[in-house]
């Protein structure tokens, strides 16, 4: 079976097409046990009927296929009693050389002391170099790459940048932090998104604007009706590019990349950096600078453990308790599929939990209103797809939960990643049956 071809307003550079996130189709999920009697989980995708594979959307030859995770790598504590190590900064935000203006706005925001790839980074956009940055998520990717930027446009006007997201959560947020970075400047942007009215998208490309901020799909959109010209712009930043590649947004990027000029101020950031990325950046970036700040795999701060359901009414009773004890306090859940996302949220507030979910089926404006939702804690349980779990800062995460396994130990990482955040000390919990 094929998936259903989206409309011009919902093109699939806006949503993820990894196959955690399909409906059509019954199968056995992904990572789902090869045999009842303590058989490890394959991870990496299946064969439908038909023999061809149905794994993840990174396109031929994807390094997740076939590959094969032990669950044990799930279980790990927080090493809380080891010190840290203290990176120290070479600048403070002051230290920067920003105009007045881009100062203010970034003291305003409480920003003293930079994170090392803030730290390392910012000097080098500055001075119009191109940069490959990795990091680990939640470190500060997003003001490492637009207060230079901010400055860059402050010194020239007529300068626009393009900001390339995979997922349209990440392109809100990145407008967001931008909007608050340049408040009271005269800078403005726009975010061109599925989900959200694309004849005020039109229009807004029409008025004058100095930051872009889109998905591929949406923005390849735009190119095609002519009110995008890539031509116009000198600056692209690609951030999460290694999981615009699992969601085979390649040819996509590579369309907007060839409108650009040659000449060209090109930046790339994210939490991994694979060979197939390194192909991809590698013919659009001309001498790049490679900084390297990411520690370990996953977070040392969060505590991670797996809890074995023998059935599926098991595993519903299972989390029910779990959810029930006070130190759950705030709780991302992460599913498979969208419809078991949806389904798993209303089984929940049937039970008596505030829960919201969010995943490809869902308007933007559903999404976003979930969201905001938990962000100010209106709610204790978001559910989701995979949807949620790169580049979102969502302040004090206690737990994640993994009710249906990740299709490969990088999603896993990325989904742990919320919690755990900011010093403090977070749980993960994966069901396994």
């Amino acid at each position: 079976m094929n998936p259903v071809r989206p409309n011009r307003d919902h093109p699939r550079g806006d949503r993820p097409k990894a196959a955690n996130d399909r409906t059509f189709g019954k199968r056995k999920p992904f990572g789902a046990p090869a045999h009842r009697s303590g058989g490890k989980p394959s991870f990496g995708g299946n064969k439908r009927s038909g023999g061809k594979f149905s794994g993840r959307t990174g396109g031929k030859g994807s390094r997740f296929r076939g590959a094969n995770i032990d669950v044990s790598r799930f279980i790990n504590k927080a090493r809380q009693v080891e010190k840290p190590v203290v990176y120290i900064p070479k600048h403070e935000f002051t230290g920067f050389g920003f105009s007045a203006d881009v100062e203010k706005n970034v003291v305003a925001r409480g920003y003293v002391t930079p994170t090392p790839i803030q730290d390392q980074s910012i000097p080098h956009v500055l001075a119009g170099t191109d940069v490959i940055g990795i990091a680990n998520t939640g470190t500060g990717k997003t003001a490492a790459f637009l207060l230079p930027l901010i400055e860059k446009i402050v010194k020239s006007r007529n300068e626009k940048v393009i900001i390339i997201v995979p997922t349209r959560e990440l392109a809100l947020q990145i407008d967001m932090e931008l909007r608050l970075f340049v408040k009271g400047m005269g800078i403005p942007s726009i975010s061109c998104i599925g989900g959200s009215n694309i004849r005020e998208q039109m229009r807004g490309l029409r008025n004058r604007f100095n930051f872009v901020i889109g998905t591929p799909g949406r923005l390849k959109d735009l190119m095609e009706r002519k009110c995008l010209h890539m031509e116009e712009f000198r600056t692209v930043v690609l951030d999460e590019a290694d999981r615009m590649l699992d969601m085979g947004f390649i040819a996509d990027i590579k369309f907007l990349l060839k409108g650009m000029p040659a000449e060209r101020h090109s930046l790339f950031f994210s939490a991994t950096f694979s060979s197939e990325i390194e192909k991809l950046v590698g013919g659009f970036l001309k001498n790049p600078v490679k900084i390297y700040t990411k520690v370990g795999d996953t977070a040392a701060s969060v505590d991670q453990d797996v809890v074995r359901a023998g059935s599926k009414e098991k595993k519903i009773e299972m989390l029910h308790d779990m959810l029930s004890r006070k130190d759950f306090e705030k709780v991302l859940i992460f599913g498979q599929t969208k419809w078991g996302v949806e389904k798993l949220s209303k089984e929940l507030e049937k039970r008596g939990f505030k829960s919201a979910s969010i995943h490809g089926n869902k308007t933007q404006g559903q999404r976003k209103m979930a969201l905001e939702l938990f962000k100010a804690n209106r709610v204790q349980i978001l559910v989701a797809t995979d949807v949620a779990s790169r580049g979102l800062d969502i302040d004090d995460v206690s737990h994640v939960i993994n009710y249906d396994l990740p299709a490969t130990y990088e999603d896993y990482t990325h989904r742990v990643g919320r919690t755990g955040r900011a010093g403090k000390t977070g749980k993960a919990i994966t069901f396994v049956e």
